[in-house]
């Protein structure tokens, strides 16, 4: 993450919607709908909560393009892809390595492409999760089991899944060899392994996680330790962190405080509690114009930030967390705490790192505007193990889709990739458990705002859209791949303005 010392985006006055009428869409199914995002709020909620807004939106966009999706009924015939284990050497033209968002949206969009049948995904995991829905399991408002559904269930029909893990990589032969011994061998390689949690870096970790007191909202081994840790708390310290390493959703070890802060003071609890947020970072939020907001928020809320501060080890038979100052290398503090949030130390996928799809950093060494490799033109990549200089978000994976799938569509007809991405990314700081602050931003750190209103403030919509509809247009759009980002709507909804 970067300070930029951009001057502030001014925000669209809350009031020029209902001066300016409301916005006509054309989304349900070719018929107007006025929707006026403030006035009709509760309206509007309704028929988010209810699905209609997204499925109709996700429908239209399909029709638009000539598609014939089949939407889910009581009855679904997703489950007809085919499974394999086998040993024999496979070969295929779309080889998808990862069945997380950025692998099966991308597999979806290359049967397409290409016709199921030409396209595999490797993955051994048989659950799939919607993990930004993780903070408010951890904070009690969303259940886990909400964030999971069967890998059967989401793996395009048609498309072979091979239910192995990754072992090797090797670009210059074309082929990729799972744990199971398998050898499969490709004409276009997408790579899609996400970010590796390192919670073992740290010493006491992870044994300390059968502490009663200690949770992480980024496994769901751990999620719901999270909850119970903040139904548990009596008094002292409640203590959040943020790791010296890159991390995906870098809003979220934060999110989690403000939501604690929400529910000590909902259970009159909060007057002996001291929260504390230590981040090895040297700002609050990277982007300037959110960061201003959220430090507000912590000054007025009485919560303690301590930067620089980088945890190392657990103690967590005594109860107590070591940190060591990374502006006085050697010199450590102890907290100790009656509440404490690990968010761990990641890394690069251990396939990749050290191989030869790795930069220097272990990172997958993609183009930044196309996402194609910069060695190997058949080796393409998508969001949390690539080398993209934006933050690791679903938003952006989603983003990054579109442009891949043009990429890639246009290589296959021998001809030049013609859209850039620009970095788009999104994280919704979720501030309480009814109001969100809406970052939206680009590769230079440059506020890139879907609505016309000024996101930097504290919205109640913008919590509806988080924990409401940004769920439903997971499953039914971006695992689909029917949505893109929200980039073709931005000039709607600013009237047609950049």
């Amino acid at each position: 993450m970067r300070v930029t010392s951009a001057s502030h985006a001014m925000g669209w006055c809350p009031h020029l919607l209902e001066r300016c009428g409301a916005i006509r869409l054309y989304f349900l199914g070719g018929k107007q709908a006025d929707l006026n995002l403030l006035k009709d709020f509760q309206v509007w909620r309704s028929w988010v909560v209810n699905g209609f807004v997204v499925r109709r939106m996700i429908l239209r966009m399909a029709s638009l393009r000539g598609l014939r999706q089949c939407h889910p009924t009581g009855f679904t015939i997703s489950h007809l892809h085919t499974s394999s284990r086998a040993s024999a050497k496979q070969h295929y033209k779309m080889l998808v390595l990862g069945g997380g968002s950025g692998g099966i949206t991308m597999s979806a969009r290359m049967k397409r492409l290409v016709g199921a049948e030409n396209v595999a995904v490797v993955e051994p995991s048989e659950m799939h999760y919607y993990q930004p829905i993780w903070t408010l399991v951890g904070a009690g408002a969303k259940t886990a089991a909400s964030s999971a559904r069967t890998t059967a269930s989401v793996m395009p029909s048609g498309v072979k899944w091979v239910k192995s893990k990754v072992q090797e990589i090797n670009p210059d032969k074309n082929t990729v060899r799972t744990d199971d011994g398998t050898e499969i061998s490709y004409e276009y390689l997408i790579v899609a392994l996400g970010i590796q949690l390192h919670y073992e870096w740290i010493k006491g970790l992870p044994e300390a996680f059968e502490h009663p007191k200690i949770g992480s909202n980024y496994s769901i081994k751990t999620v719901e330790k999270t909850w119970k840790a903040l139904q548990d708390f009596k008094e002292g310290n409640a203590v959040f962190t943020f790791p010296n390493t890159p991390v995906k959703c870098a809003g979220a070890p934060q999110k989690i405080m403000y939501l604690s802060d929400a529910y000590l003071r909902k259970t009159g609890k909060r007057a002996k509690a001291n929260i504390l947020y230590n981040t090895s970072l040297p700002v609050l939020f990277g982007i300037k114009k959110y960061a201003d907001t959220l430090w507000d928020i912590v000054k007025n809320r009485d919560l303690q930030v301590n930067l620089r501060q980088n945890l190392i080890e657990v103690r967590a038979d005594k109860q107590e967390a070591v940190f060591e100052n990374l502006d006085k290398p050697g010199e450590t503090k102890v907290f100790e705490y009656e509440m404490l949030h690990v968010t761990p130390p990641m890394g690069p996928s251990l396939v990749i790192k050290g191989g030869p799809l790795a930069n220097e950093a272990g990172w997958l060494d993609l183009n930044k505007d196309t996402l194609q490799h910069n060695r190997y033109p058949n080796v393409f990549g998508i969001g949390d193990c690539t080398s993209l200089p934006t933050a690791k978000t679903g938003a952006a994976v989603a983003a990054q889709s579109a442009i891949l799938n043009r990429t890639i569509s246009k290589l296959l007809k021998n001809q030049k990739p013609d859209k850039k991405y620009d970095g788009y990314t999104s994280c919704p700081l979720v501030t309480s458990y009814n109001t969100v602050v809406l970052a939206e931003f680009d590769y230079n750190g440059q506020p890139l705002e879907t609505f016309p209103i000024n996101q930097a403030k504290e919205r109640r919509l913008m919590y509806y859209m988080k924990a409401d509809v940004m769920p439903h247009l997971y499953w039914y759009g971006l695992l689909r791949g029917l949505w893109g980002g929200p980039g073709p709507y931005r000039k709607l909804f600013h009237l047609g303005m950049k």
